[in-house]
């Protein structure tokens, strides 16, 4: 395994991807990393500061004779996703990112790698300390808690930056420009449960859900991967009807943006239906190896001996079964302009009881803002027939295209000089800051782009190596021909 990832080219690129890979920073705790760009930024003698919300913002001025052109604001963020494997011991808090070189790839040891968004903030380290670089002005804005919350985004105040084009660095396909994204909402919904307690002639049992390859909520949802939280909830449907079968707990997923890769339950059944109980979970793990074969090989289905003392009462199941089954998941519909692009879907991401509620969070996009609210819509109708609260909270706007963007030409230009071939302009399914930020800076003319990474919010998450050099070469050329003002 190797973990030099240091040693590869650009090596000003992924010195300091590997100096990031060693602060951990999970979204909401970004103490570390924050404190770590500052002193980079300071120590290179550049204006450093955090404003109010957390974000760091770093200025470089322009180079002898570069002083006309337009001011270009390189931005990503400095958190990352943390997921890990269920057999994986890894405190995201505390412990560094075991990078290793793959291949073509670089990948980490049973985690989320932290490509996302890991390698634009180092391209902007690079820039930021590249002492060759012919440049205008550049502001370089290092935002917080994109992954869960976009708080950073949310928090930035007008008037602070001063910039014309916002170059945004946390795309995941190179020889592709992205010049729209969705929009989201969070919905987040209780079902409240009765306990009564386990009849003498019950046994409990834990049912795992285990070896789906989860990913990015957004970008992933269209490939038709297993979702841990609907397949336990479609076996536990069945565990009732068929077998008298209670719930005793339910966890599934952990973060609302990923698609859930694992869910834990532990039920209470007669003992009398304890054979029954069994084959019928080897069954549905059966019928759902079969059903998702091309897509998760991976897939386990397995039950085991448990304990318990309490569980729910059969009136208080059926609705957190009922809602669970009924709330829509998936993509919702495909884009009318742009064919392959998903236009809304919904990510059922985490199911949990505790305290008396059975928790469920789930993460709507849609590029379309009529369509996201006709979605809530829907999840306000079945928390309201469940008896459930549900609130939709987080609401951040869609980025729309601009195809007359004078730094989407200018990209197309030099991209085709460089690589003989014109880049794709996509949009994407994923809630870029660049929505917000648009939002706060009308002026700005914005783009995003980065190079290749797949699985990201998984512990498959991996950056193709070549295209890290592709993409840093591009952004410096593009640099280096910025338009005037």
């Amino acid at each position: 395994m190797d973990k030099n990832i240091q040693n590869l080219e650009p090596k000003e690129v992924w010195s300091h991807f590997h100096s990031l890979t060693q602060i951990p920073r999970p979204s909401k705790h970004e103490e570390k990393v924050c404190a770590f760009v500052v002193e980079f930024g300071k120590k290179l003698g550049l204006e450093t500061f955090q404003d109010e919300t957390g974000n760091v913002i770093i200025r470089k001025p322009a180079t002898p004779g570069m002083e006309n052109r337009k001011g270009i604001v390189l931005q990503g963020h400095v958190d990352m996703v943390p997921q890990k494997n269920s057999d994986k011991q890894h405190d995201f808090e505390k412990d560094p990112i075991e990078a290793y070189i793959d291949g073509e790839w670089v990948t980490a040891n049973g985690t989320t790698l932290g490509a996302d968004n890991g390698m634009g903030s180092a391209a902007m380290m690079a820039v930021l300390e590249s002492k060759t670089i012919k440049h205008g002005p550049i502001e370089a804005l290092f935002t917080i808690d994109e992954e869960t919350g976009m708080t950073g985004a949310f928090g930035l105040k007008g008037g602070v930056l001063k910039g014309d084009i916002l170059m945004n660095l946390d795309s995941e396909d190179e020889g592709e420009l992205y010049v729209g994204c969705a929009g989201g909402i969070d919905a987040s919904i209780a079902v409240p449960y009765t306990e009564t307690a386990v009849p003498a002639d019950y046994e409990a049992f834990k049912i795992s859900v285990t070896g789906l390859k989860g990913g990015h909520s957004g970008m992933d949802i269209i490939l038709g991967r297993g979702n841990a939280n609907k397949i336990m909830f479609r076996l536990m449907q069945k565990l009732r009807k068929e077998h008298k079968a209670h719930l005793v707990s339910i966890d599934g997923g952990s973060l609302r943006n990923a698609i859930p890769r694992e869910a834990f339950a532990v039920i209470a059944a007669p003992k009398a239906a304890a054979a029954a109980v069994k084959q019928l979970v080897n069954d549905m793990h059966d019928v759902m190896a079969k059903e998702l074969s091309a897509t998760e090989p991976d897939f386990k289905m397995t039950i085991e001996a448990a304990t318990a003392d309490k569980m729910m009462d059969d009136a208080s199941q059926a609705r957190v079964i009922n809602v669970v089954r009924a709330l829509p998941n998936g993509v919702m519909r495909m884009s009318d302009s742009m064919p392959g692009l998903v236009e809304t879907s919904t990510n059922l991401a985490i199911v949990k009881s505790e305290n008396g509620n059975v928790n469920i969070a789930c993460l709507l996009r849609s590029s379309v803002d009529s369509a996201k609210e006709s979605l809530g819509a829907i999840m306000e109708s079945v928390a309201e027939l469940a008896g459930a609260k549900i609130q939709l909270a987080g609401g951040y706007p869609g980025w729309k295209p601009n195809m007359d963007s004078v730094i989407l030409n200018l990209m197309k230009e030099r991209y085709q000089k460089l690589y003989g071939k014109t880049p794709e302009v996509k949009a994407i399914h994923a809630g870029l800051e660049c929505g917000l930020l648009g939002g706060v800076y009308p002026n700005w003319d914005m783009i995003s782009f980065g190079p290749t990474i797949r699985f990201p919010h998984s512990p498959d998450e991996k950056v193709n190596i070549a295209t890290v050099k592709k993409f840093w070469d591009y952004l410096v050329d593009v640099l280096e021909n910025a338009p005037a003002k």
